[in-house]
């Protein structure tokens, strides 16, 4: 069954590589959607997939890239989605 969640993650997360190690990992796990940067400084991402596979790069976000440094990491269920690809923007 298709789930969708939004993460919304805090800490040092732009300019490192944040989004795209995020579409990256994502695509590993089968999961579609959209990882953005936000203006406060967060980057919010929106996955849809397998449960399994959600609940996977929910553990991923609170460490993601090497030179991240993330400080918190909140997510809430959202209706199911039909979303193709990953984007980043």
């Amino acid at each position: 069954m298709q789930a969708s969640r939004r993460f919304l993650v805090s800490g040092r997360v732009q300019g490192v590589w944040f989004r795209a190690a995020t579409r990256d990992k994502a695509i590993g796990l089968g999961l579609s959607g959209h990882a953005v940067n936000l203006p406060d400084g967060r980057v919010e991402v929106v996955a849809c997939g397998a449960e399994s596979a959600l609940d996977a790069l929910a553990a991923w976000l609170w460490h993601g890239p090497e030179l991240a440094h993330v400080t918190e990491v909140d997510s809430e269920a959202l209706p199911a989605q039909q979303l193709s690809g990953f984007r980043t923007g």
